[in-house]
Formats: C-alpha cells, structure tokens, sequence
C-alpha cells in the first residue's frame, strides 16, 4: 500500500493502531463525520505514528517539537502548503481527544500552529465562456438521439446554475427540485441540509432530461435525479468526465472540473452585485472566510480592466 504522495504506507504499532482504530469509532459515532473525512484523519495520524514511531516515541513521549519536525518533513518531501494546514487539524483534534479521554496528561498539540495557505484560485471560467460551453452542450444534445447528451446539459447547468458540489449533484433526488420556488433541496458537508436557488435554465435542462431517464432506469433504482447507464445513482468520476469534455468546446477555457463550475458561479454572482454574505448560504460554506477567496478573483479582474484602459495605470 501507498499514501497520497506514492510513499510506502508507514507500518505502525499494534498499540498505535489501536488508538486510531478508537479515535475513528468517536468521528463516525460521536462526531458524525462522513466517511471521506474520517479516511482523511486516519490517513493523516498513520504518517504522524510512522514519524514518532521512527523516532522511538511512545504515543506518552511526543512533544510539540517532534510535531513540529512531522511537519518539516512532509514540508520537505514537498507536500503542499494546504495538505500541511490539514494535517496540523488532524494532530490537534486528535490529541486534544486523547486528553479528554485521559489517555495522555497534557496535549503536545495545543501550541501547534497550521502553516499560512496561500487562497488563490486558478483561474474562473468567464461569463463569456461558461456561456460558449452550455451552447455548445445544448447543440449537441439537439443532434443526438439518445439520453446521454440530455442528461449531460442538465448536469452542466446545474452545477453552473446552483454551485453544488459534485457529490451534492450526484446526492439530489426526485423530489429535491422545488420547480414554483425555483430552489433545490441539497444535502452538504456534514449531513447539513440548505436550499439553493436554481437558474430556470437548470430546470428547463432537467425537465427535458427527465423524460429520458425512464430509458436507463431498472428495477430497484432509487430516486435519483441522475442516473448512468445501468439505471444506478450517476458516479462523481463520471460527472468529472462531463465537465472535462464540455469545456473541450471552448478553446480558451481553462481545463477544470466541477468544482471549476462552482467556482465560476460564485464569481459571477458577487460580480453581479451579490453581496457576500448570500453566496456563502448558497455555497453551503461554514466559514465566510471560505467565501471571501472568490472576492480575490473579482478583484484581479477590476485591477486588470483598470490597468488595461486607465490612461495613467
């Protein structure tokens, strides 16, 4: 087995495996964390173990220092800035529990300080673009014959006309889509329910793909807005696929997934004049320090546009 960076996976203590296989029961039971995340924890305390381990620590021994030196050796092995920032949560939530549950007299962790990310965004799709590509999915449907194309121009104004995240899209059901209010009914990180405004193309795109959907659909299917070809729930990886081939249409897009989508809409809406606050609801964000990253995008453009026609720029 390997970890995320191709590196051996590290071979730990029976003891230390132990700790992380109680530590994971209290995030799915207690904490109620999804699956993705509590694999993430697990991954992150398996290399923090293959350090101290290494250095002959016992889970009693380890300091601030020997946390300290984790981090600089991912740091490096060239780990990114926010993979170090994830890692230094994992520690400090794990070792904080460690000393509510007595198992360890004081936490090491409690000083360990996350390593600054840079929040830049790559570049947005532009209005412009977005626009090209939705086009250009829309013609293509309008030539073919059978329900791919249909359900690919509703994937792609949905994610584009709501901001979901693509496990949120693939997540929606049947009856998720308030058609008079023009809303979606989304299940988000942290089984956290919100509604969403839809554009009315998106649901002019899915109204036209829902008729199509009976072609795919079998015995024991759920509800399901979007299915595949075998009548399942439709597979993230495939709407990554989607997207990917969508913007293939537009020459000077940038190369992005959903999640490219989603950036663009949230760019586009505090250009248009939302204000920020909303579009933190609309996103599901919990933090509106997550939000304010898109103003960053918005505010190259305008420094962009003023060095490009100010006469003493």
């Amino acid at each position: 087995m390997t970890t995320g960076d191709g590196r051996p996976e590290p071979s730990i203590s029976a003891q230390s495996r132990a700790v992380i296989d109680q530590f994971e029961r209290h995030l799915r039971l207690e904490r109620g964390h999804s699956a993705h995340t509590v694999r993430a924890y697990v991954s992150d305390l398996d290399d923090l173990f293959g350090h101290t381990e290494h250095l002959g620590r016992d889970l009693q021994d380890i300091t601030l220092r020997d946390l300290r030196s984790w981090l600089a050796a991912m740091q490096a092995r060239g780990a990114a800035s926010a993979t170090l920032q994830r890692r230094s949560a994992s520690a400090r939530v794990f070792f904080a529990w460690l000393a509510d549950q007595g198992m360890i007299g004081s936490d090491p962790a409690a000083e360990l300080r996350s390593p600054r990310v840079n929040r830049r965004l790559p570049r947005s799709l532009t209005s412009r673009e977005a626009a090209e590509m939705l086009d250009a999915a829309i013609a293509r449907a309008q030539e073919a014959e059978g329900p791919t194309a249909d359900r690919d121009v509703a994937i792609l104004e949905m994610l584009y006309g709501s901001g979901l995240r693509v496990s949120e899209l693939c997540g929606l059901d049947l009856g998720d889509i308030d058609r008079d209010a023009q809303v979606v009914r989304v299940l988000g990180k942290g089984d956290k329910q919100r509604t969403v405004p839809v554009s009315p193309a998106a649901i002019t795109a899915v109204d036209r793909w829902l008729p199509r959907r009976p072609e795919w659909v079998r015995p024991g299917s759920d509800a399901a807005i979007f299915v595949g070809r075998r009548g399942g729930r439709i597979d993230p990886r495939v709407v990554r696929r989607i997207v990917h081939e969508a913007l293939k249409a537009v020459p000077e897009a940038p190369d992005q997934g959903p999640h490219g989508l989603r950036h663009a809409m949230a760019t586009h809406l505090l250009e248009g004049g939302a204000d920020l606050r909303s579009v933190q609801e609309m996103l599901g964000h919990a933090s509106l320090a997550t939000t304010q990253i898109y103003t960053h995008v918005t505010t190259e453009r305008l420094r962009a546009a003023f060095r490009q026609a100010h006469p003493r720029a």
